[in-house]
């Protein structure tokens, strides 16, 4: 028998990405969408690449009925509001949102600058990074998804962060797409403003950068200085963490750490070679996939190690990896319904 799942808030941008994904998967039955202002209407109205995939129309949330796994992707500040009434429809919640994505009120405070509301509930939730977190999944009842930006950093650092090779801090600056706004239009979105931009609108202060404190800190101090700078793209995340080792490591020794780390997890694509232009990881390469790939440089004149990460903001950065936690939690094939490789060119 099929899992049933629900997806709560599905008109935006990752829940199309979600719908588009759980309509593949083999071992899921998605059996009702909610979208307030949609409700009655066909998906294939929000998302045109979904015509004749299945005949599914959105639904009020009022009339959600209990189902197995509800993914929820409320706006944010929307979910720790409603989070017991939703918890009432389903045993398992995966969040998309960041209301759930700190461990404690206080550094939510911190970086959101207003109260928790469900500061009770913050560690119910496992921070939804398999590479991260995957021996905590398969007993996980309530999962909430990783920033887009925070993934793709904690993905590029977390071999040398577990090895505890980071000499602080380590310097970042992620350029991102314009559908990690989301679908609902604002100045910095506007196509006469965002076309041909590059625009460094979070120099200091982005709330990824929380996360990744978090995450990484388990393994020892960990401080972030991270910027964001908007392109001219509609999807991708690029992150470049400029790092000092503790240990001076040539590029061989790096590759064959990160190549040992990650050689049980599927969704990492390490790339070795030195030469041409592909031998840094490129967005738009990803564009519908899960995959996370990455390079490394060495500066041989100061020992200086860069890490570049790719992602797929709406896949790998918010409905492929919870997809990919999914899996995991049901004890699924890891894999399913997540191989597209991407396209090239595009």
């Amino acid at each position: 028998m099929s899992l049933q799942v629900a997806i709560v808030g599905g008109s935006g941008y990752t829940g199309g990405e979600l719908i588009r994904l759980l309509l593949q998967h083999p071992e899921v039955e998605l059996t009702q969408v909610t979208s307030e202002r949609w409700a009655g209407k066909p998906v294939s109205v929000v998302h045109p690449n979904l015509r004749h995939i299945k005949s599914l129309a959105f639904t009020s949330l009022a009339t959600l009925e209990a189902v197995d796994v509800l993914f929820l992707c409320l706006p944010h500040g929307q979910a720790m509001l409603r989070i017991d009434e939703l918890s009432k429809l389903a045993p398992t919640i995966i969040d998309l949102s960041s209301d759930f994505r700190l461990d404690t009120s206080e550094r939510y405070c911190q970086w959101y600058t207003t109260e928790h509301a469900r500061p009770d509930l913050l560690s119910s939730f496992v921070y939804g990074v398999p590479e991260l977190n995957r021996g905590l999944l398969p007993e996980a009842r309530r999962v909430t998804g990783a920033g887009c930006n925070a993934t793709a950093i904690i993905l590029g650092l977390l071999p040398i962060a577990h090895a505890g090779l980071i000499d602080q801090p380590v310097i970042c600056e992620v350029k991102v797409s314009s559908s990690q706004a989301g679908a609902s239009a604002n100045e910095g979105s506007h196509h006469p403003l965002r076309s041909g931009c590059l625009r460094s609108f979070q120099p200091t202060g982005h709330r990824h950068t929380a996360e990744v404190e978090m995450a990484l800190g388990s393994f020892g101090p960990m401080q972030l200085d991270m910027s964001a700078t908007a392109v001219d793209q509609v999807r991708g995340v690029l992150a470049t963490s400029h790092v000092t080792l503790k240990d001076r490591l040539n590029w061989r020794e790096i590759l064959a750490m990160f190549r040992e780390f990650y050689k049980n997890d599927p969704f990492i694509r390490l790339i070795s070679q030195r030469q041409g232009i592909h031998r840094v990881p490129e967005p738009k390469y990803l564009a519908g996939s899960n995959f996370c790939d990455i390079a490394l440089a060495v500066d041989e004149r100061s020992g200086r190690l860069v890490i570049m990460s790719a992602i797929d903001n709406l896949m790998k950065g918010a409905a492929g990896q919870a997809v990919q936690c999914l899996n995991i939690m049901m004890g699924f094939d890891e894999q399913l319904a997540l191989t597209f490789p991407g396209l090239s060119p595009v």
